[in-house]
C-alpha cells in the first residue's frame, strides 16, 4: 500500500504491539438480540484502551445514511458528532495486546477500506483478525447458544473449536466475508464467530448471545477475556422471556418444538407457531411494561 492510501487514516498512534488480535465488531449488518454490539461494548469497558487508529469516513460512510448527530442548544446549533470508524488498543486480562475495530460498516469502497485494513495488520504483525456477528435461527432461549463460525479455506483448522455447521448456502454477505477472503491472501489468519440467537428475541438485546461471543473468542484467539458480566445481565433477560412464554399457550408450543428439533437435531416438525415478528413484538410490549394479552 502506498503512502497516498494511509491519507484514508486521519489518526495514527504508531505504538509498539506484539501480536495483536484484531476484533471487528462493525455495526450495520446482521446483528440479532445485539449481540456484536453488546460483545464488543464489553470489550471496550473491561480494557483499559486508547485510540490507535481513525479511519477517514468521508471516503467510506454514506453520511445520509448514517446522518451525524446535531446537538442544538436555545436554538443554536452547536456541533455535528460524525460517524467514526476507529481501531481501539488494548490488553486482555493477561497482558496480550488486543486491537477493535468499530464504527459503521462501510457503505462505499469496499475494496479500498479491506486492502487498507489487511495493510494494517500486516504492518502491525496482527496475528489473527476475528469477527462478531450473530444472526438469528429456529432455536430456543432454553437451550445452550451454539457460536458457528465462518473462514476462508486457510483458516478452515479455526472452525474446530465451534459447533459445525454443514451444507452450502449463498446469502449478502457483510464487510466481513470481505476482509475473510483479503486476510487470506495475505496469509492471516481469520474466522467470523456467529451466535445463533432465537428468531423470537432477534430484535430484543440478548445478552446471552454477546456472552457466547466473548467465550468463544477466548477459546479460538486464545484470550483472556470475561463474560461474567453478560452473563448476569442475561439472568434477567432469561426470566422476562420465560414469563412471556408461559403466559401464551402459542408461544409454549412453539418453544417446545424448537426444543425437540435442537434435542433431535432433525428438521422442525411442521405445525402453525407465531412468526419471529409477532413474537418480537409482544416481546418489546413486554419489556415495556404492556400487556401482552
Amino acid at each position: 500500500m502506498s503512502d497516498a492510501d494511509y491519507d484514508r487514516i486521519l489518526y495514527f498512534h504508531d505504538a509498539d504491539l506484539h501480536e495483536p488480535v484484531l476484533v471487528v465488531g462493525l455495526e450495520g449488518w446482521i446483528d440479532a438480540g445485539f449481540g456484536a454490539n453488546a460483545a464488543i461494548n464489553s470489550l471496550l469497558g473491561s480494557m483499559k484502551t486508547e485510540l490507535f487508529a481513525s479511519l477517514e469516513t468521508d471516503y467510506f460512510i454514506d453520511q445520509r445514511a448514517r446522518r451525524p448527530i446535531v446537538k442544538i442548544v436555545n436554538g443554536v446549533t452547536t456541533n455535528l458528532t460524525w460517524p467514526e470508524i476507529q481501531v481501539h488498543a488494548g490488553t486482555d486480562g493477561d497482558g496480550a495486546d488486543v486491537l477493535l475495530l468499530v464504527g459503521p460498516e462501510p457503505d462505499f469502497h469496499w475494496g479500498d477500506f479491506v486492502d487498507l485494513i489487511v495493510d494494517l495488520c500486516d504492518r502491525l504483525g496482527v496475528r489473527m483478525v476475528v469477527g462478531l456477528g450473530a444472526f438469528p435461527g429456529p432455536v430456543p432461549h432454553t437451550r445452550p447458544l451454539r457460536v458457528v463460525g465462518t473462514a476462508p479455506a486457510a483458516s478452515e483448522h479455526l472452525l474446530h473449536a465451534l459447533t459445525a455447521v454443514d451444507g452450502e448456502i449463498e446469502v449478502p454477505a457483510g464487510i466481513m466475508s470481505a476482509i475473510e477472503l483479503g486476510c487470506a491472501e495475505a496469509g492471516i489468519e481469520v474466522i467470523t464467530l456467529w451466535a445463533r440467537v432465537p428468531h423470537y428475541v432477534a430484535s430484543l438485546p440478548y445478552p446471552m448471545a454477546s456472552a457466547a461471543l466473548i467465550d468463544a473468542l477466548a477459546a479460538v484467539a486464545g484470550l483472556t477475556v470475561s463474560s461474567a458480566e453478560l452473563r448476569a445481565r442475561d439472568v434477567d433477560a432469561q426470566q422476562r422471556i420465560d414469563d412471556l412464554i408461559s403466559n401464551n399457550p402459542d408461544h409454549e408450543s412453539m418453544v417446545q418444538s424448537l426444543e425437540s428439533q435442537h434435542d433431535r437435531e432433525e428438521p422442525m416438525i411442521e405445525e402453525p407457531i407465531p412468526t419471529g415478528d409477532e413474537l418480537a413484538a409482544e416481546l418489546e410490549r413486554f419489556l415495556r411494561g404492556e400487556d401482552p394479552n
